[in-house]
Formats: C-alpha cells, sequence, structure tokens
C-alpha cells in the first residue's frame, strides 16, 4: 500500500464521511483514535467573511481571529456539547477514545 501524498490522503486514511444521526453529514473515524491523537488540520484558504464551511479560531494568546474556509472532509464535523474532539488552532484532536465507524464531534462554540 503506498503512502499518502497530501494532507488530504492522509486525512481520507482516517476519516469519512457519512450520514449522521446528529445533522445531515457527518465525519467519521475511518481508524481508533486514543485521547490526545492527531486527527488532521481544517484546510483551506483564509477568509474575512462567515459562511457555511467557515471555521473560525484565535491564535494562542487569543488576539487575533482567523477563519478558514474548509475544504476538507473535517468539513463535515458536527457540534455536539459532549465532544470527543477539540482543536488546537486548526489542528483537531481526539479528547477522549474515539472508536472506528463513531462519528467525531466538537463544540462549535470551542467551549
Amino acid at each position: 500500500m503506498g503512502r499518502p501524498s497530501s494532507a488530504a490522503d492522509l486525512l481520507r486514511t482516517r476519516v469519512y464521511r457519512a450520514a449522521s444521526p446528529i445533522h445531515g453529514q457527518g465525519c467519521f473515524a475511518k481508524i481508533a483514535f486514543r485521547s490526545g491523537d492527531f486527527i488532521g488540520t481544517f484546510e483551506g484558504p483564509e477568509v474575512d467573511r462567515d459562511g457555511t464551511y467557515v471555521l473560525w479560531t484565535y491564535d494562542a494568546e487569543g488576539n487575533v481571529l482567523t477563519g478558514r474556509e474548509v475544504r476538507n472532509l473535517l468539513r463535515w464535523l458536527n457540534h455536539s456539547d459532549d465532544p470527543n474532539a477539540e482543536l488546537d488552532g486548526f489542528d483537531l484532536y481526539a479528547r477522549r477514545a474515539i472508536a472506528v465507524d463513531e462519528e467525531i464531534t466538537f463544540d462549535y462554540s470551542g467551549g
């Protein structure tokens, strides 16, 4: 089996999109993740206006708000008040163990 040639290829070995019981489509684990495991990075161009697949994050000091129009599989992540993943900037990590075929969720409010 060949090695993934890009971040998008790597992400496709880790997650997939499917119908979600939460809302519309969701992002699901193709592999098992342990707490703290890196899942992927929200990839896409920086934007200055809100939109359907725009993710806004603050830098480490919380001073600069940056938006990205997410164009990879992570755009299908749904919200949960009890999420199994969390952001560090635009990088997504498992908050707890995530089983194969489990929907990956995060808290849209960042709380």
